[in-house]
């Protein structure tokens, strides 16, 4: 008796623990017990799963976004990639036709000296047959006439000359001709290329042209997926770029209605896409979009 009387304050603090913990716990429970409760509950846990998912389809569009910025940019690059290349080429491509005329030019320039000296010689021979027919004439006016030996071999001598002077007047004649052909050629081959430049630059515009008529009477197919509610549309208007047989048989189609431009009951096929106007008001251009 006397350690349970010794043992009654232990017992007394236990006790008012035990109650202290579940009266605590009867305050938890207590909103768990009233009627909306549970529905509060549920509410909340709704708006923060929706909340949550809030928070995800923003970051995937965010990531997106990111990656499409990124796509472009990469485009962007490649775009500036392809330009300067072109642009190093241009330059290159001229730059080589510049040293190789340079180069023509210099030889021909060569050759033209050579041809120059060859005629200056040429001048120098027949000045020294007149010079020598002239002293010749003084010296038998003085009664000195030189042997037909000496005659002889000054003539040798001088027509010598003159072949070899005749020949390389040939030959550089042949040089001249030839680096003409080949500046001529390279004239024609760069006006060529020009003129592919040129047609490549109007085909270029031609299928822009196209593009955008398309993109005005079906719509741009960047913005059209596969399954696009338009698709069989553009596959059916398109159908002849893709079949030799569908454009046989809308030509055909056509043909049936072809009538002089002056035919009071119609009018001729125009020759290419008829676009539709622009909006006359508000909801037909909302329409339009």
């Amino acid at each position: 008796r006397s350690e349970a009387e010794g043992d009654e304050p232990g017992w007394a603090r236990a006790r008012e623990e035990a109650e202290a913990a579940l009266q605590e716990l009867r305050e938890v429970v207590r909103p768990l017990r009233e009627p909306g409760y549970g529905e509060a509950l549920r509410r909340k846990a709704e708006r923060a799963r929706k909340r949550r998912l809030r928070l995800q389809r923003r970051r995937h569009e965010a990531r997106a976004a990111k990656e499409e910025e990124a796509a472009r940019a990469a485009e962007r690059e490649a775009k500036i990639d392809q330009w300067r290349a072109k642009c190093i080429q241009e330059v290159e491509e001229k730059n080589r036709e510049r040293e190789l005329k340079a180069a023509a030019d210099s030889v021909l320039s060569e050759v033209r000296k050579k041809q120059a000296d060859t005629k200056r010689m040429m001048d120098i021979l027949r000045g020294l047959e007149k010079l020598r027919k002239l002293r010749k004439e003084a010296a038998a006016r003085k009664g000195v006439c030189p042997p037909p030996s000496a005659d002889e071999a000054f003539e040798n001598q001088v027509e010598s000359l003159k072949t070899l002077l005749k020949t390389r007047t040939e030959l550089y004649e042949a040089e001249e001709r030839a680096l003409r052909v080949m500046l001529e050629g390279e004239q024609e081959e760069e006006r060529k290329r020009e003129m592919e430049k040129k047609q490549k630059k109007e085909r270029e515009k031609l299928l822009q042209q196209k593009l955008e008529m398309d993109s005005k009477l079906f719509g741009d197919p960047a913005e059209f997926p596969l399954g696009h509610l338009l698709q069989p549309f553009r596959d059916y208007y398109l159908q002849a770029e893709h079949s030799v047989a569908a454009l046989i048989q809308i030509r055909h189609e056509w043909d049936q209605y072809l009538v002089p431009a002056d035919h009071p009951e119609g009018s001729c096929i125009p020759p290419g896409w008829v676009l539709p106007s622009l909006p006359t008001n508000d909801t037909w251009a909302t329409a339009v979009r």
